[in-house]
């Protein structure tokens, strides 16, 4: 296969739907050689900031020298952005090759009878398969759904990390905090420590008798370690650290938002478990040097226009607390696409009233996208007095229709999913030359 049909292979196995359990994907890598087993792993889980801690993690230890695998999921730009190292993606035809490996046994196993590996099983195999051949010193490996029966829970991680819990993926996880925060602890594993940002005192009552269950080692932001925000601009944020181990002052990363501190802090306390902690001038290059597109990414300064990927009524919580000290009293013009599978009413409740100068919804380009029409319905609800709620069928139009709306003091911010502001972001870094 080549590339464009690798991709269409891939993509094609989304019809198979979602399937937990972890049966396929040890048979799958079994064929393969089990190339999880020659890695060094950290594993991430978490509701939201999974993307964000896995990109402070492989910052720091490449700022050591290290060379370093970035797993990761969903991609903004392009399909080989999720797997990537020291930075650089892997290779076109590097992916194909290894594409057509795996699907000779993946149709061995559906010819014998084994069962039909999902796509997220058969890009994590491929991952694996890519890492075990260039033998990176670390491998960062994000959670995609879940961590029990995530296909990336295969492996025996140093250390794991386990970012905050909300209620996410209900029907596939549960609908409590607690049976999604058991979901998430599946990736605790005996003789890894583990360390978590996790706030919920329901989620970290569920990590606490986990971790004594398996003899692992539990270390709790808030408890343990310590960040404490000490300033932010648009230039970004400035912290202290305290663990038991070292106090570091003025931490500085790019990154916006009070809830990013919080996930360098746990990447940080993450590698603090490592075998040999990194030195300090690793980790304050590493922080400073983090850049993870789409998380209150800043296109234009004047006009303010930004984008962020949040798609869950958490992260939507996340972005509302960061905005007002972004806009500086700005009034604000939101361009909001969502699927349709998320709690799409609870991300309007949160998120409309921030629009203060307007509203624009809009859809996607997902088979997922929930309709505009009747998101926009859903969204004059609870919109301010005065505050129009506009339809634009396209992201194209949608960001196009804001920036000419836009005035010298007001602020445009493109969100509600990664795929629309994964759409956003081409038109933006055209318009804005980013």
């Amino acid at each position: 296969m080549n590339y464009a049909e690798a991709l269409a292979w891939i993509h094609g196995l989304y019809r198979f739907g979602m399937n937990p359990g972890l049966e396929r994907i040890k048979v799958l890598l079994r064929r393969l050689g089990d190339p999880q087993q020659r890695l060094r792993c950290i594993h991430i889980a978490g509701t939201n900031g999974k993307g964000s801690t896995a990109a402070f993690l492989a910052s720091m230890l490449e700022a050591e020298g290290k060379r370093v695998a970035l797993y990761t999921s969903p991609y903004l730009e392009a399909f080989t952005n999720r797997m990537a190292i020291n930075g650089a993606d892997i290779g076109r035809e590097r992916l194909a090759a290894l594409a057509t490996a795996v699907k000779f046994q993946v149709d061995e196993m559906v010819r014998t009878g084994v069962g039909q590996p999902t796509e997220f099983e058969v890009v994590t195999a491929l991952a694996f398969m890519y890492f075990a051949e260039e033998q990176p010193d670390w491998v960062v490996v994000e959670v995609g759904l879940g961590g029990r029966l995530d296909a990336t829970n295969v492996i025996e991680p140093v250390v794991c990390a386990i970012t905050n819990i909300g209620l996410e993926h209900t029907q596939v996880l549960g609908d409590t905090i607690e049976e999604i925060a058991y979901e998430k602890a599946g990736i605790i594993k005996s003789g890894a420590a583990t360390v978590t940002a996790a706030e919920n005192l329901q989620a970290l009552s569920v990590f606490r008798k986990i971790a004594r269950e398996r003899g692992a080692r539990l270390y709790e932001l808030d408890g343990e370690f310590r960040c404490i925000p000490v300033g932010a601009t648009l230039d970004g944020q400035t912290f202290d650290y305290q663990s038991p181990w070292r106090e570091l002052k003025g931490l500085q990363i790019t990154m916006l938002g009070q809830h990013q501190v919080r996930n360098a802090a746990l990447a940080l306390a993450a590698l603090e478990l490592l075998p040999e902690p990194l030195i300090e001038d690793a980790v304050r290059r590493g922080l400073a040097d983090t850049c993870w597109p789409g998380r209150l990414e800043v296109f234009s300064r004047n006009p303010l226009v930004l984008v962020d990927g949040a798609h869950n009524p958490d992260g939507i919580r996340a972005l509302c607390q960061a905005l007002p000290g972004i806009l500086s009293g700005k009034k604000l013009w939101l361009v909001v696409g969502i699927l349709g599978d998320k709690a799409v009413d609870e991300i309007l409740a949160e998120i409309v009233p921030l629009a203060t100068a307007g509203l624009i919804i809009t859809k996607p380009d997902n088979p997922r996208a929930a309709e505009p029409m009747m998101v926009a319905e859903m969204a004059r609800r609870y919109a301010l007095p005065g505050v129009s709620v506009a339809v634009a069928e396209t992201v194209a139009a949608a960001v196009g229709k804001g920036l000419a709306k836009l005035s010298a003091d007001e602020a445009l911010c493109v969100a509600g999913s990664l795929y629309t502001i994964s759409e956003a972001r081409e038109i933006l870094k055209a318009r804005f030359s980013c």
